[in-house]
């Protein structure tokens, strides 16, 4: 009988819940890992879920995600965006010191990991943001916007211009990825979630992480947990 490992996932929004979800989720399952992913609840009272406005709350809601499940204590990881990420995030002032954005997300996710304490939790940091992924294959917007080749064409251009890393493309106001798209396909602001998590993993995800090696290794470490004592 197949062994499987449970994997809960911390999403920043509904669009990488949504990926998570089904995406990773039928990514890992072949290989005997199961995924649950939850958004950041951002208002208890007004049960609002999605978005990253401070740190403290997604601490809470992580917390108390694990002491929920303390008895199975199934692995943990987050999927947030380095972009915005808000400066009361663990170590946030030393890490903008670091220029590199390898360097700093790796910083990042292990104030993130001590801060956490817990033994099974992988955390993981969106270089630069969730749209880093579908910049990982442009074409994949022609799904859905269709008379788009021109605009999908410049997001290429954007692309090769930071040596084909999609992950390089930076945090700016006005140059994040998501930014990126919205100037060039408006209406992809209003549908971010139904759209953009759908077409990220439409192809599956080995176009990722070919081109996001951070992505690429986060998935690996996932991987690697079903070879682990649950």
């Amino acid at each position: 009988m197949k062994k499987y490992v449970n994997l809960n996932v911390l999403a920043e929004g509904q669009a990488e819940r949504e990926f998570a979800q089904h995406t990773l989720g039928s990514y890992f399952e072949p290989l005997g890992i199961l995924v649950d992913s939850r958004c950041v609840l951002t208002s208890r009272k007004k049960h609002k879920k999605g978005g990253l406005g401070n740190y403290l709350q997604a601490k809470n809601d992580l917390n108390r995600w694990i002491s929920e499940e303390k008895e199975r204590q199934p692995f943990f990881t987050t999927m947030f965006d380095l972009y915005a990420l808000p400066n009361d995030f663990p170590k946030f002032k030393e890490s903008l010191k670091i220029t590199d954005p390898y360097k700093r997300v790796e910083f990042l996710e292990n104030a993130l990991f001590e801060d956490i304490g817990y033994h099974k939790f992988i955390p993981y940091i969106q270089l630069h943001e969730f749209e880093a992924l579908l910049l990982a294959n442009p074409e994949i917007l022609l799904m859905e916007y269709i008379n788009a080749k021109k605009q999908i064409e410049k997001l290429q251009e954007i692309v090769a211009n930071y040596d084909n890393n999609p992950e390089k493309v930076n945090t700016g106001n006005t140059t994040a990825p998501s930014k990126r798209i919205i100037a060039l396909i408006p209406e992809y602001e209003g549908n971010k979630v139904s759209v953009g998590s759908v077409l990220a993993g439409i192809e599956g995800i080995e176009v990722q992480k070919e081109r996001c090696k951070h992505f690429a290794d986060w998935i690996n470490k996932i991987q690697n947990i079903s070879e682990q004592s649950v």
